[in-house]
């Protein structure tokens, strides 16, 4: 058996719409369809621009924040020490201390809004740390209580 999917253009347009996605081939053609783009993303179809050289994907944000949980594990290590807490991400710069053990996880919650900014600001182009855009996206993506489930592993 051979899958034969149902397409069709749309007025004699470049844009190829299958059951399954929209592709918009400028982003002018993407403005004048965006509810059916948005809808496509809400539903978890692949919604994709292309403008000039650069290709764009419009994604359900709670979809993606939900992905980069799983692919962005937070790997946190909380550690009892001097009478209060520290906790560090293994191979990144970041790391914050507290009497308790929910206040070193809520000033690292402070330290990674402090590194997304950052790193949008200057250090996305450094090269170590250029490929932490996925930690960023997830960062940008979450409210606090969900970042604090992700750093002490509850989040679902």
């Amino acid at each position: 058996m051979t899958y034969l999917p149902s397409r069709y253009t749309l007025k004699g347009t470049i844009e190829e719409v299958t059951m399954s996605a929209v592709h918009y081939e400028s982003y002018t053609r993407a403005r004048a369809h965006l509810k059916d783009l948005l809808d496509a993303a809400d539903e978890g179809r692949v919604a994709t621009i292309r403008r000039d050289s650069g290709h764009a994907a419009v994604v359900d944000a709670e979809r993606l924040r939900h992905y980069l949980m799983t692919v962005c594990p937070s790997r946190a290590e909380v550690v009892a020490e001097a009478g209060g807490w520290s906790v560090f991400l293994p191979g990144l710069p970041l790391a914050a201390d507290g009497a308790t053990f929910d206040g070193a996880i809520e000033e690292m919650v402070e330290v990674l809004r402090e590194y997304a900014e950052d790193w949008q600001e200057r250090l996305r182009t450094a090269p170590n740390h250029e490929g932490n855009w996925g930690l960023v996206q997830l960062i940008g993506l979450s409210d606090d209580d969900s970042l604090r489930a992700w750093l002490v592993g509850t989040e679902r």
